[in-house]
């Protein structure tokens, strides 16, 4: 489960000042263009933002116990992550955001979800502010469900909460079993 926004004060006070300063710059970009819904604090170690399971019970497919990601920000080993996850679920938004961002003239370093940048000065700020502020939960949670996987069926032990015994063998695999029990007594003597 995320961890309270406690740890997120704590995740920036371990960090190098030139790396602190960026960070909690984006951070308060984002916690101002948040729409109404969304929760903060820690999730999978990084400051992050996700949709909370009163909103959306059945969390991350990934991991139904965490919630779902919407955005986190990091500090990684030799740049500063800002992980979308809400442009990876909308081909759409992620091509509006890409343009708009190289219309600024900062350099677009980004993988699938992820932009990577150096400096505070190599982000847009009111660009962040933008994106966030135009994905509502409802929005974000269509794309969402639009791409996630179905949920894997039930196998018969599941279903109403009730066991169900196991079918018998058939008579081709017992016949099988049994005449590998012949040849391994065979080899024996």
């Amino acid at each position: 489960m995320p961890n309270p926004p406690a740890a997120v004060r704590a995740y920036f006070a371990a960090l190098p000042a030139d790396r602190r300063e960026v960070l909690e710059a984006v951070h308060e970009v984002i916690e101002r263009n948040l729409p109404k819904g969304y929760e903060g604090g820690m999730q999978y170690g990084m400051p992050a933002w996700f949709v909370p399971h009163s909103l959306f019970p059945d969390g991350y497919h990934c991991d139904p116990s965490q919630p779902v990601p919407f955005v986190s920000i990091a500090s990684q080993k030799k740049h500063i992550g800002l992980y979308f996850f809400c442009i990876y679920l909308d081909e759409d938004v992620r091509a509006w955001f890409e343009s708009e961002w190289r219309k600024t003239g900062k350099r677009w370093d980004a993988g699938k979800s992820c932009v990577r940048v150096k400096r505070l000065d190599d982000i847009p700020l009111p660009l962040i502010g933008k994106l966030i502020k135009k994905l509502s939960v409802k929005k974000f949670l269509a794309s969402y469900e639009a791409i996630r996987p179905a949920p894997k069926s039930k196998t018969p032990k599941q279903v109403a909460g009730k066991t169900v015994k196991k079918k018998a063998a058939t008579k081709k695999a017992v016949t099988r079993k049994a005449g590998v029990r012949k040849k391994t007594a065979i080899r024996k003597k």
